[in-house]
């Protein structure tokens, strides 16, 4: 059985830092497009970052570029999202994503599996 587990979320302030992992198993995904979604309250679930196989090309949404990265550990099956700089509107609850089958990689049903996600939350 495949999962995904991300933490590392919680409540920071504005311009503050969190570092999320994803930690894989049930298969390993070092051959696999990994991303970073995330859903605010009333919101669509968005793309942040996606990073491709073997640790290849990272690519960003603009609203996080410059702010946010992307990295993965193939020898633990992780994925990471290192944010800086946080900002209020970054609130929101971040979603692992594995395996885009495709070149869709900002499109949620590229995916085939879901982490259950993590709160982050940016005070004012």
């Amino acid at each position: 059985q495949v999962r995904l587990v991300e933490s590392g979320g919680g409540l920071v302030q504005t311009g503050g830092s969190l570092r999320l992992s994803c930690a894989a198993s049930g298969r390993t995904f070092g051959s696999a497009t990994m991303a970073w979604f995330r859903q605010a309250p009333g919101k669509e679930r968005e793309f942040v970052a996606t990073i491709r196989r073997s640790g290849g090309s990272t690519y960003y949404s603009d609203s996080v570029k410059g702010r946010f990265t992307i990295s993965r550990d193939n020898a633990k099956n992780t994925v990471y999202l290192q944010m800086n700089s946080l900002k209020p509107e970054d609130t929101a609850i971040y979603y692992c994503a594995a395996a885009c089958l495709g070149g869709n990689y900002d499109y949620t049903g590229c995916y085939s599996y879901w982490g259950q996600g993590t709160q982050v939350t940016v005070s004012s």
